[in-house]
């Protein structure tokens, strides 16, 4: 998984980005100020990052996460650990199609 981040919360993505790989996932923070938002989203979707975790104020501000998955379907804000709580039971279930399930 992949977390598109806005500059201004670089410290909160790296945050989120170790949870995610403590608990035993790939995970990694695109910091790059170069891109927008929308560009760092789409590089994500065409590097086939199963799940994307975007963050800006509104999720820093309630600890959580935007979800969207690599055919570009919202799943919306949740909790970072409801997202932790649902990809380790994907990932115990050795799921399929874990994008969907989601």
């Amino acid at each position: 998984m992949v977390v598109p981040v806005n500059t201004s919360f670089e410290d909160y993505a790296k945050k989120v980005c170790k949870q995610f790989t403590e608990a035993g996932f790939m995970a990694d923070a695109d910091l790059d100020s170069g891109c927008l938002l929308n560009k760092k989203i789409r590089n994500a979707q065409l590097a086939q990052y199963n799940f994307i975790l975007v963050v800006g104020e509104k999720e820093k501000m309630t600890n959580g996460v935007n979800v969207r998955t690599r055919d570009s379907k919202v799943h919306g804000e949740l909790s970072v650990s409801e997202v932790l709580a649902r990809l380790t039971l994907l990932k115990q279930s050795r799921c399929a199609n874990a994008e969907e399930e989601f």
